[in-house]
């Protein structure tokens, strides 16, 4: 199965992926971890990505696209995959098109996860990060037994910057007008499938192993 994830920050994507695409046995392909296998491999891509990371400059959609190529090119991904972060815009979902007719296949759907924003922020306001060893806690979910203290080095925790409501907000816009028109573009193509992204994270897994179509999680 050859599936795409979308959703809002906070919508617990990262989280799904992972257990989705073991589910249904397929690799979890994300841009973070081409990037990384690329930059730290020293690829000729990840040299490209490098030199303008290191200038501080956007990498360009002609060297991620290539990338994401090359990953769903490999044995691995020949019978399935799960792509995270990928297409961000209509743009590189009609790049994708192309690269999946190159290697003689199509996607089969577009998964959805559907969180309304007061619930986003309230997930992602609630993260306190621990500036030692990185373990994120949440103050209603994953509360530390000391304030302020993680509870895995003693390291001190704080908010980051994009996990204030103001910033929340303004990552919510972003991806409205990004990723909106690239639901609509699926939609039309009859390969979207929406799920309630909010609950147990198991019986959000449930949710989307059942609407993709190849029964329930157990």
């Amino acid at each position: 199965m050859r599936v795409v994830l979308v959703g809002p920050p906070g919508a617990g994507k990262g989280t799904q992926a992972q257990i989705i695409a073991e589910r249904l046995a397929i690799p979890k392909v994300s841009t973070g971890d081409i990037f990384r296998a690329n930059i730290s491999g020293d690829t000729a891509l990840g040299q490209r990505a490098k030199a303008y990371m290191d200038k501080g400059d956007l990498v360009p959609d002609e060297v991620t696209n290539a990338m994401v190529r090359d990953r769903l090119a490999e044995d691995d991904a020949k019978n399935g995959f799960l792509l995270d972060g990928f297409p961000r815009n209509v743009q590189q979902a009609e790049t994708l098109d192309t690269m999946l007719s190159d290697l003689a296949t199509e996607l089969n759907a577009v998964l959805e996860l559907v969180v309304d924003e007061d619930e986003v922020v309230r997930r992602l306001e609630g993260r306190r990060t621990c500036r030692k060893c990185g373990h994120v806690h949440h103050l209603d979910y994953d509360p530390p037994k000391t304030e302020g203290v993680c509870d895995v080095c003693g390291g001190e925790l704080f908010q980051r910057d994009d996990d204030r409501p103001e910033t929340i907000r303004r990552r919510l816009e972003v991806y409205r007008e990004q990723t909106a028109p690239l639901v609509d573009f699926y939609d039309r193509r009859g390969l979207l499938v929406r799920i309630d992204a909010i609950g147990a994270v198991e019986d959000v897994t449930r949710r989307a192993v059942k609407a993709l179509g190849v029964g329930e999680a157990s």
